[in-house]
């Protein structure tokens, strides 16, 4: 049974491994003082929201970080799940729909219209899963560095 908490300072080891691992996966560099700049965002709890998914035997093996903000289409705010993953030995084991639910509970519990995310096209594993509890919208993403 995987449980799922939200990410406290006595996490940071754990998360900083899954969080090495999910930067893996999508061959990219975090400077490390983003990374810790970052985790200290997600401890406050203020702007930056994050959870952490434990097995039976208390292992970390998830984590789901998430933010929302104001919408056009809403009078809600919108909720952005912007980082999910699962280490690979714990894969299909049902963690990654846990920390989906746990973003989605919380942001029904903080009045946002709709939780998205976004992934890559190849990520098919991933996508398994979410095509089953999400709906795809057909949407390319574009994006301008700065």
């Amino acid at each position: 049974m995987t449980s799922i908490h939200a990410i406290t300072a006595s996490d940071h080891d754990e998360w900083k491994a899954l969080w090495a691992g999910y930067l893996t996966f999508y061959d990219a560099e975090i400077a490390d003082d983003v990374t810790e700049h970052t985790f200290g965002r997600i401890v406050d709890d203020a702007e930056l929201h994050g959870a952490i998914a434990r097995d039976e035997e208390g292992r970390a093996i998830g984590i789901v970080h998430w933010l929302t903000h104001a919408a056009t289409w809403s009078t809600g705010s919108y909720c952005y799940l912007e980082d999910l993953f699962v280490a690979p030995d714990a894969r299909g084991g049902g963690a990654g729909r846990a920390l989906i639910a746990h973003v989605k509970g919380w942001a029904e519990n903080h009045g946002s219209a709709k939780v998205y995310w976004l992934t890559q096209e190849g990520n098919d594993t991933a996508r398994r899963l979410y095509d089953r509890v999400a709906v795809h919208t057909g949407y390319t993403h574009y994006q301008i560095a700065l």
